[in-house]
């Protein structure tokens, strides 16, 4: 293909973003930002996409056959499964006018997931136990409700991703196909390049399950987690759910005299260690919560003050699957007093209390008083509150943290998310009314997975892994072309047609600078702006010797090659 006939150019002058994929992207021609979070696809950037989107698709199609559901879904249809007043990024559709909506006032749902669309359609097709296990694909655009759409393609409000879900009739077939989907995505992410810099991380199996379920996070400076890594074994968790051990912090010996201390409107962690001249790590902060469980409506958790309460740890231990911080009525009726001062002493009996392990070593630590303006000081265990027979994990990791099971310190690195795969079991299909009959013509219900892929996100990861300081170095697999061409004097543009021509023959994709009128320093500045693998330069200079001289992206120095030996060359 000829520069002259693509869309866009390059833009060298194009604002800087945030994030190396969305500045190198709009400079090198790739996207355009329509608004906060949405991109236009061009010409080039297109090409990449489609790239990716056909490397996922034939691994997909080993697994599963592929489908194309619809963006719009009835309320109806998240009411059913109890979502719509649960996710906090759904966007609503109605007639954006009067006009409109004197022809159709109905409002629907801008499909951010599509469970919601493949179990009924499923439930439609497939209901004896003869006809499972199986597993449907797409690829399709996604919308949510960002609040803070940033880093360019790696968070936005419209996206593209592959989700794919599996529908089985136990729990052991499911785990089956967990793997094999597993191995799907490493299939993937190798043909991508960046399998060596993938992990598998533990992550939250959310309201479906306390089981993990587990994120494909690339190391990425840009990324958005913050991932967590056993240095012996390899095994990573997110941030989210990573087991922690505190570091072992040195105590006094002596046990001081408990004090009760007045303090009106002292109630934060940095102004108690500065009333009472301690430090963060010697202050226990508790929190009261209110939960869904039947047995447990109120639960008090209690951690070190320098950590932040874990509420999926928390959740998992209670056994509950919502949670949120309680009412000021509540808090005045478990503790006695206002937000803010509530304690591990003298609370109100037959409230489940559960107790950081990070606060069993502590000697001489403070706690509020569950007395309006009081706090406690030199609280000891043993002496002052009852040592309780179980500590538990419920803080949220930190770096310099431990693994609980071997007292590894762990390695800690930015990630960026670029697929993931989560057990459903029977959530959405209980909720739906589908089950399969089994052999016995017994029903029970489906047992389903989901499994996602954002193409887009995994797009700009490539460029925050690929890039130097001239451009973007996209690996052979997913290039826009496998070659620039670039041509010097009147001889080069007549040898670079027919060579374009006889690259293309065998099976090269060529993108020729043919641009009259633009230096060769300025074109030089383009290829390495765009990011072809190779760069190919026909001048009157190399023709002489009936050759060429070529350039890989991701390499300084060039050779000079013959013509007869190019296509050998770069096949290497």
């Amino acid at each position: 293909m000829k520069y002259s006939q693509i869309f866009t150019k390059t833009d060298k002058n194009a604002k800087k973003y945030d994030s190396a994929n969305a500045t190198l992207l709009t400079k090198a021609g790739f996207i355009d930002q329509t608004m906060a979070g949405v991109y236009t696809f061009l010409p080039l950037g297109t090409r990449v996409l489609r790239k990716i989107e056909g490397i996922v698709r034939e691994e997909m199609d080993k697994i599963g056959v592929e489908v194309l559901m619809p963006a719009l879904s009835p309320k109806e249809a998240w009411i059913n499964t109890g979502r719509l007043d649960e996710m906090d990024n759904l966007f609503k559709v109605c007639g954006a006018n009067e006009l409109s909506r004197r022809v159709n006032d109905a409002e629907y749902i801008l499909n951010g997931t599509h469970e919601e669309i493949v179990t009924p359609l499923a439930k439609k097709f497939r209901r004896s136990y003869k006809d499972f296990p199986f597993a449907l694909y797409q690829i399709q655009t996604k919308f949510r409700n960002e609040g803070r759409p940033k880093s360019g393609l790696l968070r936005g409000r419209e996206f593209i991703m592959k989700d794919l879900y599996s529908f089985h009739t136990s729990i052991e077939d499911f785990r089956e196909y967990y793997e094999k989907a597993k191995q799907s995505y490493w299939n993937i992410f190798e043909r991508l390049g960046i399998k060596d810099e993938t992990v598998l991380a533990a992550a939250s199996g959310g309201t479906f399950t306390t089981e993990f379920s587990h994120e494909f996070q690339t190391k990425c400076e840009t990324g958005e987690d913050l991932i967590f890594q056993v240095p012996s074994t390899g095994q990573a968790f997110n941030r989210e759910v990573a087991p922690s051990k505190a570091p072992e912090i040195v105590q006094e010996s002596e046990m001081r005299e408990m004090e009760h201390r007045n303090e009106p409107g002292i109630i934060g962690v940095e102004g108690l260690c500065e009333v009472f001249n301690i430090e963060a790590h010697q202050s226990v902060k508790t929190l009261i919560f209110e939960t869904d469980s039947k047995e447990s409506p109120v639960v008090v958790a209690a951690l070190r003050g320098d950590y932040d309460i874990n509420e999926i740890k928390l959740m998992n231990i209670v056994g509950c699957t919502k949670m949120r911080l309680a009412s000021e009525e509540t808090v005045l009726e478990v503790t006695g007093a206002q937000i803010g001062y509530a304690g591990i002493l003298n609370l109100q009996e037959g409230i489940p209390l559960y107790i950081d392990d990070s606060i069993e070593p502590l000697v001489n630590f403070e706690c509020g008083g569950n007395r309006t303006d009081y706090h406690i000081i030199n609280v000891n265990w043993g002496r002052d509150v009852e040592k309780p027979k179980k500590f538990h994990d419920i803080k949220i990791v930190k770096q310099g943290d431990r693994f609980c099971e071997t007292s590894e310190v762990y390695d800690t690195f930015k990630a960026s998310e670029v697929g993931n795969i989560f057990p459903l079991f029977d959530k959405f299909s209980k909720a739906i009314g589908y089950g399969f009959v089994d052999k016995d013509g017994v029903e029970k219900p489906v047992i389903m997975g989901c499994y996602g892929l954002g193409t887009t996100r995994v797009l700009g990861v490539l460029v925050e892994k690929f890039h130097d300081k001239d451009g973007i170095v996209w690996p052979y697999s997913v290039a826009p072309f496998h070659i620039q061409l670039l041509h010097i004097g009147g001889d080069g543009y007549k040898r670079a047609k027919e060579l374009e021509r006889e690259l293309e023959a065998n099976g090269f994709e060529v993108l020729w600078d043919d641009r009259d009128g633009v230096s060769v320093g300025e074109k030089f500045a383009d290829a390495d702006l765009i990011g072809c693998p190779f760069r190919i330069v026909v001048s009157d200079r190399t023709l002489a010797s009936e050759s060429v001289e070529v350039k890989k992206r991701n390499e300084t120095e060039s050779n000079i090659v013959s013509l007869d030996e190019i296509v050998a060359f770069l096949r290497v």
